[in-house]
């Protein structure tokens, strides 16, 4: 906690106001300058199967590559079902050939060990778990096993600082979902076999579309195992025992949105033209110092992470810690944060920033690459004003 001590004074209300006030972890914000006039070039009305739509496809395949730096021997594709669809398709497609581990710390990993344990026969599986604002203890992965993690929790703001616990020689495949990390953080390919994410969370896309990229120990999996469970046609990646290359061109398993794939085009584009990479990375970096700075200098609030190398900078997770709240009951607790979250949507200040249902009561501040430091560095102060005011208001 911060040795510093909040003002007895009420906060005064601030003068400005962020210029954008979504901090929503999904869809999150458009790029700045973002129009509809932007999707003017969408293949509308014409068939995803259409020169014209295959290309749309696979141009957005190959700028992920290009903007993302994925090896040219890892193969990607766009895929049904969001990143949910993505993840569900590499550990229904994948799992099964030798032991499992899952590694869960908060709800979207919580999500994969209920796939791995209530929904798949898997008959040899290993789990690790850790509570909010902790990782698990990943010393039990030999590299034996398949592995199946997320990169950043989304719901904790806790991520994975350091991958040198998989092994480079490993016989599992690693199985990552990156929804919360990628364009924000380093990924190491080199240990990745499985990525996937969806549009909507770092690139502020709209929902549905996943991706999954597959390096070639994966490909080799799935040509050479097939699981004893029938698979759904969206979770089908090969044919006739071999990969389906289609997929990894632009033939999509199902009908894609040609409105959806021109918003993430715009995307791709307005990031390769700002830099690339490291550009969305330096912009979710430094906008998550910012909010790490203010938490230092005040004692009512902190980061939920407790290792600071581990703490996202996407999905900025806080918590409440003002003792004056702590000794309320849970659900008198959660209200509080709700009436902050209530009162700074009314001012149009900040919206759908709340902390996820099953997390401590606090906020969810998504401030990944597309989002203005200036936008950060004007909420801070209405965040001390919303909690001087509703603190007031309880006596």
């Amino acid at each position: 906690m911060a040795t510093a001590t909040h003002s007895a004074a009420r906060a005064a209300k601030p003068a400005t106001r962020p210029e954008d006030p979504r901090f929503s972890a999904g869809p999150t914000r458009k790029r700045p300058g973002w129009t509809l006039d932007a999707l003017s070039d969408a293949a509308l009305g014409r068939s995803h199967r259409s020169a014209l739509g295959k290309a749309k496809l696979k141009e957005c395949i190959d700028l992920t590559r290009e903007v993302l730096e994925v090896p040219d021997d890892y193969r990607i594709g766009i895929v049904p079902a969001s990143d949910t669809g993505a993840v569900e398709m590499a550990m229904w497609s994948m799992l099964g050939e030798r032991p499992v581990m899952v590694a869960a710390w908060e709800s979207f990993g919580q999500g994969w060990i209920t796939d791995a344990e209530k929904q798949l026969p898997l008959d040899d599986l290993a789990l690790l778990t850790a509570d909010y604002g902790k990782l698990p203890d990943f010393s039990a992965y030999t590299g034996n096993q398949d592995l199946v993690f997320t990169a950043n929790g989304t719901t904790s703001g806790v991520k994975v600082a350091d991958y040198d616990f998989i092994p480079t020689d490993r016989q599992g495949v690693t199985i990552c979902d990156a929804t919360s990390a990628v364009f924000a953080q380093d990924l190491p390919w080199e240990k990745l076999d499985v990525v996937t994410y969806s549009w909507q969370k770092v690139m502020g896309g709209e929902a549905a579309h996943g991706m999954i990229i597959l390096s070639p120990r994966a490909v080799e999996r799935l040509e050479s195992y097939s699981p004893p469970w029938p698979l759904p046609k969206i979770f089908r990646m090969t044919k006739g025992g071999k990969i389906n290359e289609g997929i990894f061109q632009g033939s999509t398993i199902n009908t894609p949105s040609l409105l959806c794939v021109e918003d993430h085009l715009d995307a791709l584009k307005w990031v390769k033209a700002k830099g690339g990479l490291k550009f969305m990375q330096d912009r979710a970096d430094k906008n998550a110092q910012t909010i790490w700075d203010w938490v230092e200098k005040r004692d009512w609030i902190e980061n939920l992470c407790e290792v600071d190398a581990q703490r996202s900078n996407t999905g900025v997770c806080l918590k409440i810690v003002d003792p004056r709240i702590t000794a309320l009951p849970a659900d008198e607790q959660s209200a509080f944060a709700k009436s902050i979250i209530t009162i700074l949507g009314e001012e149009n200040v900040a919206v759908d920033f709340g902390a996820y249902r099953t997390a401590p009561p606090g906020f969810r501040l998504w401030v990944s690459g597309l989002c203005e430091n200036s936008d950060v560095v004007a909420l801070l102060p209405w965040l001390d004003w919303a909690f001087e005011t509703k603190l007031e208001e309880l006596g």
